[in-house]
């Protein structure tokens, strides 16, 4: 298992750069190939290649992940895949390489392989505008899924996931000389800094929905009244009918500087994934760890989306965070810890041969 980790983690694979992810599907091809004996689809798409293989037979459980990482070219080279301490490191290799691995060879172990599938996308980190579609006709076509995404803290399966989504706003304005003559100029900044304040009154707490202002970019120079302003808002919905009353609200935004308009682009892309998801698969992993002499499963749920919010939105019972156990994903500090993987693909192995 560690040697396949190595390398994939090593054969980098940054959303939307198209070569790389065609190298990477072409790698986790040929590891699928050797591990299972048989060799798996490789589906192009405008995002990259996606990799699905399948054991024949009646469709039963989809296997879903995604190859994609957030670290740029040139990351691996500067801190390539290591093991340090019994901790597994490098770019992706706890989001979520090391799931990949554990996946194949869960699936490996299995005497009957039929009904079963994999498939890991390439677009998932940035939202899998090109792969949503095939995710959900797989998931349908199953009728359960189980998602390899990172484990929540100390190895917790994650059994329900927040509806996620970026708006943008884009304030349009007027540039003038600040110093001489800034009152012919409309100030989108000072138009955007109003907006913000609007938008931050969208959260809920009570219902678990948070409205956060992320990035933003304003203006050309400092002598020069800002013509344009861009503000993204990071949006997480927990219960239904939240996503309908951010949407809008947001539609809703006007600004009130004389000569300012405003453009509001993005939306909610990952409809919540409820805990009644998970409802009949959680219990098949309790007995199943109880069964192979595992630690106890636990269940919780998580602010984060997956391509698991997907699929319980199409009614099909959904088990996230049966991928590795670590931490810091998205970050230098990214690990793994070894000694989880052997346990973590023996219950992944024991869920499948159960359904």
């Amino acid at each position: 298992m560690l040697a396949d980790l190595e390398t994939l983690v090593n054969t980098e694979s940054p959303s939307l750069d198209l070569p790389r992810l065609a190298e990477s599907a072409s790698v986790l091809a040929d590891i699928m190939r050797v591990r299972l004996g048989s060799a798996p689809r490789i589906i192009d798409s405008p995002n990259g290649p996606h990799v699905l293989w399948s054991g024949g037979g009646t469709p039963t459980v989809l296997i879903v992940g995604h190859h994609d990482t957030v670290f740029p070219a040139g990351t691996a080279a500067e801190r390539p895949f290591a093991v340090v301490d019994g901790n597994a490191t490098g770019p992706g290799v706890f989001d979520m390489k090391a799931g990949i691995v554990q996946a194949v060879h869960a699936v490996a172990s299995l005497a009957d392989r039929s009904g079963v599938e994999i498939l890991i996308t390439a677009d998932e980190e940035v939202g899998s505008e090109a792969s949503r579609e095939l995710i959900e006709e797989r998931a349908v076509a199953c009728g359960n899924v189980l998602v390899c995404e990172p484990s929540a803290d100390g190895g917790a399966l994650k059994i329900a996931r927040k509806g996620t989504g970026t708006f943008e706003l884009v304030v349009h304005g007027k540039a003038a000389h600040a110093g001489l003559e800034p009152e012919k100029g409309v100030n989108s900044l000072v138009a955007a800094a109003e907006l913000i304040t609007t938008v931050i009154t969208f959260a809920d707490p009570s219902k678990g929905t948070t409205v956060t202002p992320t990035v933003a970019s304003a203006g050309t120079a400092d002598n020069v009244v800002p013509a344009q302003t861009r503000v993204k808002v990071d949006v997480r919905v927990e219960q239904a009918g939240e996503d309908q009353r951010l949407v809008d609200l947001f539609a809703g935004l006007s600004t009130t500087l004389p000569g300012a308009t405003l453009e509001v682009l993005g939306g909610l892309n990952r409809p919540p994934m409820p805990a009644s998801a998970a409802e009949a698969l959680f219990p098949v992993a309790v007995s199943a760890a109880r069964e192979q002499g595992l630690d106890e499963v636990r269940g919780v749920a998580v602010g984060g989306g997956s391509d698991g919010n997907f699929t319980a939105a199409r009614g099909v019972p959904t088990l996230d965070g049966l991928g590795a156990v670590g931490g810091g994903a998205h970050a230098d500090h990214e690990h793994v810890v070894v000694d989880t993987m052997v346990p973590r693909a023996r219950l992944l192995a024991a869920v499948v041969a159960a359904l």
